[in-house]
Protein backbone atom coordinates (compact mmCIF):
# COMPACT_ATOMS: atom_id res chain seq x y z
CA UNK A 1 0.00 0.00 0.00
CA UNK A 2 1.37 3.58 -0.63
CA UNK A 3 2.49 5.21 1.83
CA UNK A 4 2.47 9.33 2.72
CA UNK A 5 6.04 11.11 3.76
CA UNK A 6 5.77 12.11 7.19
CA UNK A 7 5.52 15.71 7.50
CA UNK A 8 4.45 16.18 4.27
CA UNK A 9 1.22 17.85 3.28
CA UNK A 10 -1.38 15.31 2.24
CA UNK A 11 -2.98 16.34 -0.88
CA UNK A 12 -6.31 14.59 -2.58
CA UNK A 13 -4.05 12.96 -5.32
CA UNK A 14 -1.95 10.81 -2.08
CA UNK A 15 -5.74 10.14 -0.92
CA UNK A 16 -6.77 8.64 -4.23
CA UNK A 17 -3.09 6.76 -3.84
CA UNK A 18 -3.63 5.49 -0.50
CA UNK A 19 -7.59 4.49 -1.62
CA UNK A 20 -6.59 2.85 -4.91
CA UNK A 21 -9.03 5.33 -6.80
CA UNK A 22 -9.11 7.83 -9.39
CA UNK A 23 -8.32 11.56 -8.42
CA UNK A 24 -11.15 12.48 -9.42
CA UNK A 25 -13.37 10.00 -7.51
CA UNK A 26 -11.71 10.71 -4.52
CA UNK A 27 -12.22 14.57 -5.87
CA UNK A 28 -16.15 13.79 -6.07
CA UNK A 29 -16.39 12.28 -2.35
CA UNK A 30 -14.35 14.69 -0.44
CA UNK A 31 -16.70 17.65 -2.49
CA UNK A 32 -19.67 15.31 -1.13
CA UNK A 33 -20.88 14.59 -4.83
CA UNK A 34 -20.55 10.91 -4.43
CA UNK A 35 -24.13 10.00 -4.23
CA UNK A 36 -24.72 12.40 -7.32
CA UNK A 37 -22.11 10.55 -9.32
CA UNK A 38 -23.00 7.00 -7.78
CA UNK A 39 -19.99 6.63 -5.98
CA UNK A 40 -20.06 2.96 -3.92
CA UNK A 41 -20.84 3.28 -0.29
CA UNK A 42 -17.54 0.93 -0.04
CA UNK A 43 -15.53 3.34 -2.01
CA UNK A 44 -17.16 6.40 -0.31
CA UNK A 45 -16.57 5.22 3.29
CA UNK A 46 -12.77 4.35 2.69
CA UNK A 47 -12.20 7.39 0.91
CA UNK A 48 -13.40 9.64 3.90
CA UNK A 49 -12.05 7.34 6.50
CA UNK A 50 -8.34 8.50 5.24
CA UNK A 51 -9.30 11.53 5.17
CA UNK A 52 -9.54 11.69 8.51
CA UNK A 53 -6.75 9.54 9.36
CA UNK A 54 -4.16 11.79 7.26
CA UNK A 55 -6.28 14.76 8.79
CA UNK A 56 -6.71 15.71 4.93
CA UNK A 57 -8.00 19.90 4.07
CA UNK A 58 -9.26 21.09 0.73
CA UNK A 59 -6.67 23.48 -1.08
CA UNK A 60 -7.68 27.01 -0.30
CA UNK A 61 -5.86 28.33 -3.77
CA UNK A 62 -7.70 25.59 -5.64
CA UNK A 63 -11.21 26.32 -4.35
CA UNK A 64 -10.34 29.23 -5.29
CA UNK A 65 -9.39 29.00 -8.75
CA UNK A 66 -12.40 26.66 -9.18
CA UNK A 67 -15.12 29.40 -8.10
CA UNK A 68 -13.10 32.58 -9.48
CA UNK A 69 -13.18 33.99 -5.87
CA UNK A 70 -10.57 34.13 -2.97
CA UNK A 71 -13.76 33.78 -0.25
CA UNK A 72 -11.93 36.37 1.79
CA UNK A 73 -13.17 39.99 2.79
CA UNK A 74 -11.13 43.10 3.73
CA UNK A 75 -11.83 45.43 6.72
CA UNK A 76 -10.44 48.33 6.57
CA UNK A 77 -10.94 50.14 10.25
CA UNK A 78 -8.90 53.29 11.92
CA UNK A 79 -7.91 51.45 15.50
CA UNK A 80 -8.50 47.90 15.98
CA UNK A 81 -7.85 48.58 19.83
CA UNK A 82 -11.09 50.63 19.66
CA UNK A 83 -13.60 48.89 21.68
CA UNK A 84 -16.59 49.32 18.91
CA UNK A 85 -14.08 48.49 15.97
CA UNK A 86 -13.01 45.61 18.23
CA UNK A 87 -16.38 44.07 18.80
CA UNK A 88 -17.20 44.79 14.85
CA UNK A 89 -14.28 42.82 13.79
CA UNK A 90 -14.75 39.66 16.08
CA UNK A 91 -18.68 39.96 14.88
CA UNK A 92 -17.46 40.06 11.00
CA UNK A 93 -14.69 37.46 12.14
CA UNK A 94 -16.79 35.17 13.39
CA UNK A 95 -20.03 35.74 10.21
CA UNK A 96 -17.09 35.21 8.05
CA UNK A 97 -16.17 31.97 9.62
CA UNK A 98 -19.16 30.60 9.98
CA UNK A 99 -19.90 31.07 6.08
CA UNK A 100 -16.56 29.65 4.57
CA UNK A 101 -14.62 33.01 4.40
CA UNK A 102 -11.56 34.06 6.27
CA UNK A 103 -11.47 38.26 7.31
CA UNK A 104 -8.50 40.92 6.86
CA UNK A 105 -8.28 43.36 8.53
CA UNK A 106 -5.94 46.33 7.91
CA UNK A 107 -5.80 49.38 10.65
CA UNK A 108 -4.98 52.77 9.44
CA UNK A 109 -4.35 54.75 12.33
CA UNK A 110 -6.51 57.48 10.63
CA UNK A 111 -3.99 58.27 8.08
CA UNK A 112 -5.43 58.64 4.42
CA UNK A 113 -2.54 57.99 2.88
CA UNK A 114 -2.25 54.95 5.33
CA UNK A 115 -5.56 53.97 4.42
CA UNK A 116 -4.54 53.38 0.74
CA UNK A 117 -1.73 51.22 0.76
CA UNK A 118 -3.89 49.23 3.68
CA UNK A 119 -6.49 48.86 0.89
CA UNK A 120 -4.83 48.39 -2.34
CA UNK A 121 -2.89 45.36 -0.27
CA UNK A 122 -6.58 44.08 0.50
CA UNK A 123 -7.26 44.40 -3.23
CA UNK A 124 -3.98 42.89 -4.38
CA UNK A 125 -5.12 39.75 -2.46
CA UNK A 126 -8.04 39.35 -4.47
CA UNK A 127 -10.47 39.71 -1.46
CA UNK A 128 -13.98 39.42 -2.70
CA UNK A 129 -15.34 42.57 -1.19
CA UNK A 130 -14.38 45.41 0.98
CA UNK A 131 -16.12 46.59 4.35
CA UNK A 132 -14.63 50.28 5.02
CA UNK A 133 -14.73 52.95 7.91
CA UNK A 134 -12.86 55.43 5.72
CA UNK A 135 -10.58 58.54 7.17
CA UNK A 136 -10.79 60.03 3.09
CA UNK A 137 -12.22 63.19 2.09
CA UNK A 138 -13.68 62.32 -0.96
CA UNK A 139 -14.21 58.57 -2.49
CA UNK A 140 -12.83 58.67 -6.02
CA UNK A 141 -10.41 55.87 -4.86
CA UNK A 142 -12.98 53.83 -3.74
CA UNK A 143 -15.70 54.35 -6.68
CA UNK A 144 -12.04 53.04 -8.84
CA UNK A 145 -11.92 49.80 -6.92
CA UNK A 146 -15.85 49.62 -6.54
CA UNK A 147 -15.90 49.01 -10.38
CA UNK A 148 -14.19 46.12 -9.58
CA UNK A 149 -15.29 44.38 -6.89
CA UNK A 150 -18.21 45.83 -3.68
CA UNK A 151 -17.05 48.55 -1.65
CA UNK A 152 -19.49 48.97 1.86
CA UNK A 153 -19.08 51.79 3.95
CA UNK A 154 -19.17 50.93 7.50
CA UNK A 155 -19.52 53.05 10.47
CA UNK A 156 -18.20 56.47 8.67
CA UNK A 157 -19.73 58.08 5.73
CA UNK A 158 -17.27 59.70 2.91
CA UNK A 159 -18.95 63.32 2.56
CA UNK A 160 -20.54 62.66 -1.48
CA UNK A 161 -20.70 59.15 -1.58
CA UNK A 162 -22.95 57.27 -3.22
CA UNK A 163 -21.27 53.94 -2.15
CA UNK A 164 -23.59 51.53 0.22
CA UNK A 165 -23.82 52.45 3.53
CA UNK A 166 -24.01 51.21 7.28
CA UNK A 167 -23.90 53.56 9.77
CA UNK A 168 -25.11 54.59 13.54
CA UNK A 169 -27.60 57.22 13.19
CA UNK A 170 -25.50 59.49 15.94
CA UNK A 171 -27.12 62.62 15.14
CA UNK A 172 -30.39 61.97 16.71
CA UNK A 173 -29.22 60.24 20.09
CA UNK A 174 -26.71 62.50 20.13
CA UNK A 175 -29.14 65.51 20.15
CA UNK A 176 -31.67 63.54 22.66
CA UNK A 177 -28.77 63.39 25.08
CA UNK A 178 -27.43 66.58 24.56
CA UNK A 179 -30.59 67.97 25.17
CA UNK A 180 -31.12 66.21 28.74
CA UNK A 181 -27.99 67.22 30.06
CA UNK A 182 -28.07 70.74 29.02
CA UNK A 183 -31.24 71.18 30.56
CA UNK A 184 -29.15 70.48 34.08
CA UNK A 185 -26.23 72.55 32.80
CA UNK A 186 -26.84 75.21 30.49
CA UNK A 187 -24.22 77.70 31.62
CA UNK A 188 -21.60 75.24 30.71
CA UNK A 189 -21.00 72.32 28.39
CA UNK A 190 -18.50 71.32 26.61
CA UNK A 191 -17.66 69.64 23.36
CA UNK A 192 -14.48 66.94 22.98
CA UNK A 193 -14.45 65.76 19.51
CA UNK A 194 -12.06 64.60 16.37
CA UNK A 195 -10.79 65.76 13.30
CA UNK A 196 -13.56 67.57 11.77
CA UNK A 197 -13.04 66.52 8.33
CA UNK A 198 -15.02 62.72 8.84
CA UNK A 199 -18.61 62.55 9.19
CA UNK A 200 -18.67 61.00 13.16
CA UNK A 201 -17.31 64.36 14.39
CA UNK A 202 -19.16 66.37 12.03
CA UNK A 203 -22.42 64.39 13.39
CA UNK A 204 -21.82 64.04 16.53
CA UNK A 205 -21.19 67.80 16.76
CA UNK A 206 -24.12 68.58 14.66
CA UNK A 207 -26.56 66.25 17.54
CA UNK A 208 -24.61 68.18 20.31
CA UNK A 209 -25.62 71.57 18.49
CA UNK A 210 -29.35 69.95 18.18
CA UNK A 211 -29.40 69.24 21.50
CA UNK A 212 -28.35 72.95 22.77
CA UNK A 213 -31.00 74.29 20.52
CA UNK A 214 -33.40 72.33 21.49
CA UNK A 215 -32.85 72.69 25.70
CA UNK A 216 -33.09 76.57 25.03
CA UNK A 217 -29.36 77.03 25.25
CA UNK A 218 -27.00 79.43 23.43
CA UNK A 219 -24.29 77.40 23.03
CA UNK A 220 -20.91 79.32 22.90
CA UNK A 221 -18.06 78.55 20.41
CA UNK A 222 -15.06 78.05 23.10
CA UNK A 223 -17.26 75.11 24.05
CA UNK A 224 -16.51 73.12 21.18
CA UNK A 225 -12.99 71.91 20.88
CA UNK A 226 -11.46 69.60 18.26
CA UNK A 227 -8.44 67.15 18.33
CA UNK A 228 -8.14 63.88 16.98
CA UNK A 229 -9.73 60.64 18.14
CA UNK A 230 -6.81 59.31 20.14
CA UNK A 231 -7.05 58.89 24.10
CA UNK A 232 -3.68 60.91 23.84
CA UNK A 233 -5.76 63.61 22.46
CA UNK A 234 -8.57 63.66 24.66
CA UNK A 235 -6.35 63.93 27.73
CA UNK A 236 -4.21 66.93 26.43
CA UNK A 237 -7.31 68.73 25.13
CA UNK A 238 -9.32 68.09 28.98
CA UNK A 239 -6.00 68.86 30.28
CA UNK A 240 -5.89 72.06 29.04
CA UNK A 241 -9.51 72.56 29.40
CA UNK A 242 -8.93 72.00 33.28
CA UNK A 243 -6.19 74.78 33.30
CA UNK A 244 -7.81 77.33 31.43
CA UNK A 245 -11.36 76.86 33.99
CA UNK A 246 -9.33 76.06 36.91
CA UNK A 247 -11.46 73.27 37.51
CA UNK A 248 -12.85 70.50 35.81
CA UNK A 249 -16.02 71.90 33.65
CA UNK A 250 -19.28 71.37 34.69
CA UNK A 251 -20.76 69.36 31.83
CA UNK A 252 -18.90 67.45 28.71
CA UNK A 253 -19.68 65.32 25.78
CA UNK A 254 -17.13 63.50 24.35
CA UNK A 255 -17.31 62.20 20.79
CA UNK A 256 -15.89 58.51 20.78
CA UNK A 257 -14.85 56.33 23.80
CA UNK A 258 -11.15 56.79 23.01
CA UNK A 259 -11.51 60.66 23.73
CA UNK A 260 -13.33 59.58 27.19
CA UNK A 261 -10.37 57.34 27.92
CA UNK A 262 -7.90 60.25 27.85
CA UNK A 263 -10.45 62.51 30.13
CA UNK A 264 -10.75 59.61 32.62
CA UNK A 265 -7.07 59.05 32.72
CA UNK A 266 -6.61 62.80 33.63
CA UNK A 267 -8.96 62.62 36.25
CA UNK A 268 -7.94 59.70 37.58
CA UNK A 269 -4.06 60.92 37.86
CA UNK A 270 -5.62 64.32 39.86
CA UNK A 271 -7.64 62.49 42.20
CA UNK A 272 -10.68 64.00 40.26
CA UNK A 273 -12.81 60.96 39.55
CA UNK A 274 -15.44 62.54 42.38
CA UNK A 275 -15.35 65.93 41.43
CA UNK A 276 -18.89 66.77 40.11
CA UNK A 277 -18.47 67.09 36.13
CA UNK A 278 -21.66 65.42 34.36
CA UNK A 279 -20.08 63.48 31.98
CA UNK A 280 -21.12 61.89 28.68
CA UNK A 281 -20.45 60.59 25.54
CA UNK A 282 -20.86 58.81 22.25
CA UNK A 283 -19.95 55.08 22.38
CA UNK A 284 -20.42 52.75 25.20
CA UNK A 285 -18.28 50.33 27.28
CA UNK A 286 -19.81 47.56 29.51
CA UNK A 287 -17.40 48.66 32.13
CA UNK A 288 -18.71 52.44 32.37
CA UNK A 289 -21.61 50.04 34.94
CA UNK A 290 -18.88 49.57 37.27
CA UNK A 291 -17.72 52.60 38.02
CA UNK A 292 -18.56 55.25 40.76
CA UNK A 293 -18.57 57.94 38.31
CA UNK A 294 -21.66 58.09 36.43
CA UNK A 295 -21.33 58.71 32.70
CA UNK A 296 -24.58 59.21 30.32
CA UNK A 297 -23.59 57.50 26.67
CA UNK A 298 -25.23 56.62 23.20
CA UNK A 299 -24.10 52.91 22.66
CA UNK A 300 -23.88 51.57 18.93
CA UNK A 301 -25.61 48.45 18.01
CA UNK A 302 -22.06 46.77 17.12
CA UNK A 303 -23.29 43.60 15.98
CA UNK A 304 -25.84 45.00 13.79
CA UNK A 305 -23.36 47.07 12.05
CA UNK A 306 -21.11 44.00 11.75
CA UNK A 307 -24.24 41.94 10.13
CA UNK A 308 -25.73 44.64 8.04
CA UNK A 309 -22.65 45.22 6.73
CA UNK A 310 -21.74 41.64 6.00
CA UNK A 311 -25.21 40.82 4.26
CA UNK A 312 -25.09 44.19 2.19
CA UNK A 313 -21.18 42.99 0.86
CA UNK A 314 -22.86 39.41 0.29
CA UNK A 315 -25.29 40.52 -1.96
CA UNK A 316 -23.18 42.40 -3.66
CA UNK A 317 -20.36 39.91 -4.46
CA UNK A 318 -23.45 37.43 -4.97
CA UNK A 319 -24.59 39.80 -7.42
CA UNK A 320 -27.99 40.43 -5.88
CA UNK A 321 -29.98 43.66 -5.54
CA UNK A 322 -29.64 45.42 -2.44
CA UNK A 323 -33.14 46.30 -0.60
CA UNK A 324 -31.72 49.80 0.48
CA UNK A 325 -28.31 51.30 -0.42
CA UNK A 326 -27.94 53.53 2.82
CA UNK A 327 -28.99 51.84 6.31
CA UNK A 328 -28.83 54.15 9.25
CA UNK A 329 -28.36 52.43 12.65
CA UNK A 330 -31.07 53.88 15.88
CA UNK A 331 -28.55 54.67 18.87
CA UNK A 332 -29.40 53.74 22.29
CA UNK A 333 -29.20 56.13 25.53
CA UNK A 334 -27.71 54.83 28.79
CA UNK A 335 -28.79 56.86 31.26
CA UNK A 336 -26.64 56.42 34.35
CA UNK A 337 -26.24 60.14 35.70
CA UNK A 338 -28.72 60.27 38.71
CA UNK A 339 -29.40 64.12 37.42
CA UNK A 340 -30.12 62.95 34.17
CA UNK A 341 -32.69 60.17 35.45
CA UNK A 342 -34.24 62.32 37.45
CA UNK A 343 -35.03 65.15 34.67
CA UNK A 344 -36.13 62.28 32.30
CA UNK A 345 -38.73 61.02 34.95
CA UNK A 346 -39.70 64.25 35.54
CA UNK A 347 -40.88 65.33 31.81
Amino acid sequence: MPSVKKNKRITISDIAALAGVSKSTASLVLNGRSKEYRVSDDTRDRILALANEHHYQPSFHARSLRSNRSHTLGLVVPEVTNYGFAVISRELETLCREAGLQLLIACTDENPAQEMMAVNSLVQRQVDGLIVASSQLNDAEYQKINAGLPVVQMDRLIAGSSLPLVITDSLSSTAALVENVARQHPDEFYFLGGQPRISPTRDRLAGYQLGLERAGVNGKPEWIINGNYHPSSGYEMFAQLCAQLGRPPKALFTAACGLLEGVLRYLNQHQLMDSDIHLCSFDDHYLFDCMTLKIDTVAQDCRALAQHSFDMVSALIDERPLEQSALYLPGSIHWRHAGSKALLNSR
